[in-house]
């Protein structure tokens, strides 16, 4: 399949690892101001978090989390028009880096929103494991400032990121690569593995420098990390147009 073709003729996709599905996408959104806080991790200690079916993906045997605060904004069904109050809200997630059949994605082991919407609807259609929190986050020339506290359980993330030099796009085979080049999602649907598509432009990533005052969220899941507080490795982007779909099962 060639993947040099557009949606909705905006979006180059000769980028890709492998192809779209042919269907329309199902949603459009953009994701700003990211914060990109990477701890590299014992792939024992992520192995009870991977569903059945996956495989813990690895950058030179070294297996990583993230947890990334940005704020999504624009989120609409393909054919609708974004609605104020609904279509953008502040969003945390703690994700890792699977395989499947050779197919590099994304494992979100949390995801923490300010958006009931979003924290109903997500779980019931990708089955995400959506959580409503009280977040925010501001922007302030380079510096991304974050903070989030989950209402059920009190779990919270506070801090913030300050971006440093040029934006650069990944260098094939780096670490940068395996880290921000993902086109796909992995989830549980109802105990059944499923996949989701995800469609932009490649990041434009800078490094960056942390200073976190607070990360219980991190920290509740149980990953071996002596530092909660300092991360491996710091990047901000300014962010990304996203075309995604829904789910299909994996093997359909």
């Amino acid at each position: 399949m060639n993947l040099k073709h557009t949606i909705d003729g905006r979006m180059r996709t000769d980028h890709l690892p492998f192809p779209m599905p042919e269907r329309s996408h199902s949603f459009v959104q953009q994701w700003h101001h990211v914060s990109f806080l990477h701890w590299e991790v014992d792939p024992v200690r992520l192995a009870p978090y991977i569903p059945e079916g996956l495989e813990l993906d690895t950058f030179e045997e070294k297996a990583y989390i993230g947890t990334i605060p940005f704020m999504m904004t624009g989120i609409r069904p393909r054919l609708a028009v974004s609605v104020p109050g609904i279509s953008t809200f502040p969003e945390f997630n703690i994700r890792t880096y699977v395989k499947q059949r050779g197919k590099a994605g994304v494992f979100f082991i949390a995801l923490d929103a300010q958006s009931r919407i979003a924290c109903l609807y997500a779980p019931y259609a990708y089955g995400l494991p959506y959580r409503y929190a009280k977040c925010r986050l501001d922007v302030n020339g380079n510096t991304y400032s974050w903070k989030s506290k989950r209402v059920d359980g009190g779990q919270e993330f506070i801090g913030s990121c300050i971006g440093k030099g040029k934006a650069i796009k990944a260098e094939p085979g780096s670490l940068d690569e395996f880290l921000f080049e993902r086109y796909c999602l992995y989830t549980l649907k109802k105990k059944k593995l499923s996949i989701g598509y995800t469609c932009h432009e490649p990041w434009a990533i800078r490094k960056g420098d942390a200073d976190i005052l607070s990360n219980t969220l991190t920290k509740s899941y149980n990953l071996g990390i002596n530092n909660v507080l300092q991360p491996d490795l710091v990047h901000v982007s300014s962010g990304v147009l996203v075309n995604s779909w829904s789910i299909d099962g994996v093997g359909e």
